[in-house]
């Protein structure tokens, strides 16, 4: 009873608990967060000292006391209380303007579609435990799905792939259910450290994963352009120990993150390949999406679509397609129970 008078001034909120970055979907509002899933720690004090926007500008420039980390890994949380605590912080962030005293939301949360029952159950609890007053969990490529529009309770084909930090995931859709699905734990962030590697090993520099990922985005490509682009790199001379700068190539970064790309790519093919031959028929006429980060690396539709000979398409906003299909689950969640992967249980004080 108390829970629900408490609910009266909370926000229903969906989450994109990402490897990367954490989204907060608001009802009534849309996004309103949009920060990095990193905590700073004092391991001395075990105290929390920054999270999200204000713990990356720590990365890389803290003493050796403080602690700066990802409390989930591939989409899973790897340290069960940094993450209860982050997701605290995010649920009293979107209440602070409210005034709420104790706020206790309902909140949708997407999590990978591989995730076992016991890392489905750590998502749960830390999201109660962080105030929750009802917890809902939505596989990715569903919540993709849905924040793109697509029909997922009609009886045709829908492939979404979600290209997050942590994991790639590849799902055919229908009647409200995956008929077939992959999980991959290849990534963004496999990618930044393909680039690191090749810059270690081919180059003879050492980069930090943060200019790994700007590299990623600026020279990035899946597939070969009609004009190659160049740009500047700053690391350290793994033969003199000095700072340098170089000059890189969108091919040589074509070259690093090559197998991590073929990766995904042939996790697409798969998938297809297993949807039944009913539903193949739809998909001739019919897209495979693209949702999350990695979408927006360039050529990547144009690899999938050349080696599935299916049309390819980014969504509209790739970043945010699972925080909004989050939300949109909020606005009916009675008529979509069936789609959730967690039922619903009462939440306490």
């Amino acid at each position: 009873m108390f829970n629900r008078i408490f609910g009266l001034w909370s926000k229903d909120i969906g989450i994109d608990l990402g490897t990367a970055n954490t989204l907060v979907y608001v009802r009534g509002k849309g996004i309103v967060i949009n920060e990095p899933s990193i905590v700073a720690i004092n391991k001395k004090t075990g105290k929390i000292l920054a999270i999200g926007n204000e713990a990356r500008k720590m990365v890389g420039r803290t003493p050796g006391h403080i602690m700066v980390s990802r409390p989930l890994i591939s989409g899973v949380v790897s340290d069960f209380e940094v993450t209860e605590q982050m997701l605290k912080y995010f649920i009293d962030k979107v209440h602070q303007e409210s005034f709420s005293f104790l706020p206790r939301p309902r909140v949708v949360v997407g999590v990978p579609s591989g995730v076992t029952e016991v890392e489905r159950r750590a998502v749960e609890d830390a999201t109660y435990n962080a105030g929750a007053r009802e917890v809902y969990l939505i596989e990715e490529p569903m919540a993709a799905a849905i924040g793109a529009r697509l029909p997922v309770q009609e009886a045709v084909a829908n492939v979404m792939v979600d290209i997050g930090g942590g994991t790639t995931e590849v799902a055919v859709i229908s009647m409200g259910g995956m008929i077939a699905s992959r999980s991959l734990k290849v990534a963004g962030d496999k990618m930044n450290q393909d680039i690191v590697r090749f810059m270690r090993e081919d180059k003879n520099l050492l980069v930090g994963e943060a200019s790994a990922e700007q590299l990623k985005i600026t020279l990035g490509t899946a597939y070969p352009l009609e004009e190659e682009l160049e740009g500047r790199v700053r690391g350290r001379d793994l033969v003199s120990g000095l700072p340098k700068e170089i000059t890189i190539s969108s091919e040589e970064i074509r070259t690093a993150i090559e197998r991590s790309v073929r990766s995904i790519v042939l996790a697409v093919k798969n998938t297809v390949e297993e949807t039944p031959p009913e539903l193949i028929a739809d998909l001739i006429n019919r897209h495979i999406f693209l949702a999350g980060g990695g979408a927006l690396l360039r050529g990547l539709d144009q690899a999938i679509a050349e080696e599935t000979k299916l049309f390819v398409k980014i969504v509209d906003d790739p970043l945010t397609a699972v925080a909004r299909g989050c939300g949109f689950v909020l606005e009916g969640v009675e008529q979509l129970k069936s789609i959730l992967v967690s039922t619903n249980r009462e939440g306490y004080l």
